[in-house]
């Protein structure tokens, strides 16, 4: 694992990104899911930010199955989601519909461009088997729009999203690859749109996310002059004059009616 990847899960990072997280989050799914939040399993759970985002919208989960590969941040996401909560130290991809008796729910954040092709069909087969929805939240889109633009803008983008396709991730293939495979099971899908949008409201966060999406790009493509563009980005964010809208998507994922073959 590379410096860039394993920053992307540090709890410094995982903090500094909630708010932003916080209000990209579509709250277009919650109404429909209303009915089956009763027991809800969070993939990859990191501290526990979508635990916390849905106790303050969406009141009434009585049980949360935290699932995470990182102990670490297990244990904090144990003691800072609401309500009564069970932890699974768990692989995605050895993931079983056992994992998930019970739940009523399925739901992540932040997670499915960072799954392989194999790890979205152990999720699949696994929720499928339920027969309970999948709620999946800030999929990165692959588009990134910066104000005022620069020329490498273009090429930074390219080179940042393959690096997210590294070690067969699926990056901003995620999403298509995810409804495909819900889709062979029956269920029918729901986008929603869910942009970051920083700038000089959010300094921290925007500085963090330009260091990291410039570091990737740079490791990808070590050709690019990523220095001396992530030099003038950063002057322009201090100067106030910088801001970024970052796409990411929802996306709910509804089981078949009764009836409904696949």
């Amino acid at each position: 694992m590379n410096t860039v990847e394993t920053e992307e899960f540090a709890p410094e990072w995982l903090a500094a990104r909630e708010g932003v997280d916080a209000l990209a989050r579509s709250h277009g799914p919650l109404p429909v899911l209303a009915e089956h939040h009763r027991v809800v399993a969070d993939l990859g759970c990191g501290t526990g930010s979508l635990g916390r985002w849905t106790a303050a919208r969406a009141p009434g989960v009585e049980r949360w199955l935290l699932f995470d590969r990182d102990p670490r941040l297990l244990a904090l996401a144990a003691d800072r989601v609401p309500g009564r909560v069970e932890t699974r130290l768990v692989e995605l991809a050895r993931l079983r519909a056992a994992d998930l008796t019970g739940v009523t729910l399925v739901a992540a954040s932040a997670l499915l461009d960072l799954l392989t092709a194999e790890e979205v069909r152990a999720v699949t087969d696994a929720v499928a088997s339920t027969g309970c929805p999948a709620w999946f939240t800030l999929s990165v889109a692959g588009r990134v729009a910066l104000t005022p633009e620069d020329p490498l803008d273009g090429a930074v983008t390219a080179a940042f999203n393959a690096h997210q396709r590294r070690a067969e991730r699926l990056g901003p293939d995620a999403i298509d690859a995810t409804i495909d495979a819900f889709a062979r099971r029956g269920y029918r899908a729901t986008t929603f749109p869910s942009p970051w949008r920083l700038g000089p409201d959010h300094p921290e966060v925007t500085g963090m996310w330009l260091r990291g999406w410039a570091g990737a790009a740079a490791e990808q493509a070590p050709d690019l002059p990523v220095a001396d563009y992530l030099r003038r980005r950063l002057a322009a964010l201090e100067e106030g004059r910088l801001t970024a809208v970052v796409h990411h998507d929802d996306l709910m994922l509804m089981p078949p009616e009764p009836g409904d073959r696949p």
